[in-house]
């Protein structure tokens, strides 16, 4: 597949950190229209609780607002495991198409399984507004933005190009992070190796920008690098490693990571699009499964 980048168009991109997540979320401004997406949105909540609140997204809007945007895309880089999308909130007041990797259907088929959703829960991703495929391209404003597949952490992941940036979900971390674990179910270490490849063989000046970041040594939170920085030294894919190297690093890593604390909401809220299941009487309901996970 080849990929028609336009390093011309430089996008403004604005970062907005998730303390409790570690999740950066992205409002990206056409450069030519009053035109934006925005990347990755969070919906609070104390699971303890079982409280959902919407600051996050809020503090989204107000922004939005304040520079007198108009929104055209929400993009889910792909089905969260570690906190909730507020994209169906979004929608309701700002407007904007949801739009997702067209592998959701894969995710939503594992899942439904696990949640024991019945028959009720489509799995046909018509949730979303848009399933986007390898090499989709769709506007920004004037600006022509597409979609890369970078299945391996999940099977529906994708990174979306804009102009010179570069959105990359879990695909890849800073340097100094590595990359996202491949142990979830439809994960593949060596799809996320060749995943990884794809977005280094974009311009060595593409600006990249993360899903998340935990300031690995301590150091400051910090969510854009560039290509050439990924692929002089990322501490997991750089410097030349190999797809062998990456699948026995990979393999060993993830049976040491702990179970990401939201999965159980986040998965039952994202492969939704959003949105909260209910119970047979109306009323928002999450299940736990016992062993499912």
């Amino acid at each position: 597949m080849t990929y028609a980048v336009n390093m011309d168009v430089s996008p403004d991109v604005e970062g907005f950190f998730d303390e409790a997540t570690n999740t950066i979320t992205y409002i990206i401004k056409d450069p030519s229209s009053a035109h934006c997406a925005i990347v990755d949105s969070v919906m609070d909540i104390d699971y303890a609780a079982g409280r959902i609140t919407t600051d996050h997204a809020d503090q989204l809007m107000a922004r939005i607002k304040e520079r007198g945007l108009t929104l055209d895309w929400i993009i889910e880089t792909h089905v969260h495991a570690d906190h909730l999308s507020a994209a169906p909130y979004l929608q309701s007041h700002l407007g904007g198409k949801i739009g997702v990797g067209a592998r959701i259907m894969e995710v939503q088929d594992t899942f439904g399984k696990v949640f024991n959703e019945g028959t009720e829960f489509q799995r046909d991703g018509s949730q979303f507004d848009a399933l986007f495929e390898d090499g989709d391209t769709y506007q920004v404003g004037e600006m022509t933005c597409f979609a890369i597949a970078t299945p391996g952490h999940t099977p529906a992941c994708m990174v979306h190009v804009m102009g010179d940036a570069a959105f990359v979900g879990d695909t890849l971390f800073m340097p100094d992070g590595g990359s996202a674990r491949a142990d979830f179910p439809g994960g593949d270490a060596g799809q996320l190796y060749d995943s990884i490849q794809k977005v280094l063989a974009l311009p060595d000046e593409m600006r990249l920008f993360m899903c998340h970041d935990y300031g690995p040594g301590g150091r400051a939170i910090a969510w854009e690098t560039t290509v050439a920085e990924q692929r002089a030294a990322n501490i997991h894919v750089g410097g030349g490693k190999t797809r062998e190297e990456f699948i026995a690093f990979r393999t060993e890593r993830d049976k040491q990571l702990a179970v990401p604390k939201l999965i159980i909401p986040s998965l039952q809220v994202n492969m939704r699009a959003g949105h909260i299941p209910k119970d047979d009487n109306g009323n928002p309901m999450l299940k736990v499964p016992v062993n499912g996970l």
